[in-house]
């Protein structure tokens, strides 16, 4: 009975002792961590922009009826001006009471019904912005709610490729930099984490270009200015040194 106790607690030792040899060979001793980062700036060849068809009137279905005509005219318009319909997408639509007064809607009579109806339009010419708006405002469009410049996937790709490749050179810079500082040297790579990213160019609420556009019918195109767009990289790289 002792023998076979001596014997589980020798098997016991055993395996801890290989577990301890196994940790050990999977844990690197040796290592830097470094983080760099890299930025590349492109101008946009994509743009969206947000239109609405805002009508009011007493009777809801006459709300409804013109709104409809109205949109209707919009989207033909700019099929004419060249846009394909299928970049062309209804993307809100909604019918709101306003009441007489604000003492609220269990008290106060409805005085009329506005209905709004929200276009979403993407272009693959930039140059072309304030001409579609023009476009839109004077076949009947009254809000532009946003305008949105962006990256093609190509070109996303491209520009990211370019930013992580400045970011992984900065991040080894950095870690030779400290290797000599510390008379080691680098052997390998053991991980590499990266992010990236970029933000599109933005405007919401251009409500002056409606006034604009709508009061210079004949008039030069309304100026509308992309801007540039960064994409910007991140890597987190561990190396292995002696």
């Amino acid at each position: 009975m002792q023998k076979t106790r001596i014997a589980v607690c020798a098997l016991v030792l055993f395996a801890m002792a290989m577990i301890g040899c196994v940790a050990a060979a999977d844990t690197p001793d040796h290592i830097i961590t470094v983080s760099g980062s890299g930025s590349v700036t492109g101008t946009p060849d994509r743009v969206t922009i947000s239109f609405s068809v805002q009508t009011e009137n007493s009777d809801v279905k006459l709300a409804q009826a013109s709104n409809s005509l109205a949109m209707n005219n919009v989207i033909d318009a700019l099929a004419a001006a060249g846009v394909p319909r299928d970049q062309m997408k209804t993307t809100d639509y909604t019918i709101t009471p306003v009441y007489q007064d604000d003492k609220g809607v269990f008290t106060s009579k409805v005085k009329t019904y506005q209905v709004t109806n929200s276009l979403r339009v993407t272009l693959k010419d930039t140059n072309q912005t304030g001409q579609i708006i023009d476009t839109a405002v004077n076949a009947g469009a009254n809000q532009v709610d946003s305008i949105q410049f962006m990256l093609s996937d190509a070109q996303a790709l491209a520009l990211r490729n370019q930013a992580l490749t400045k970011a992984v050179t900065n991040a080894r810079a950095d870690a030779d930099t400290v290797a000599a500082a510390l008379n080691v040297t680098i052997t390998g790579t053991n991980t590499a984490d990266i992010s990236q990213g970029y933000t599109p160019v933005v405007y919401n609420r251009y409500d002056n270009l409606v006034m604009e556009a709508g009061s210079a019918k004949a008039a030069a195109s309304t100026p509308i200015q992309s801007g540039d767009i960064t994409v910007t990289a991140q890597v987190t790289i561990t190396y292995n040194i002696r």
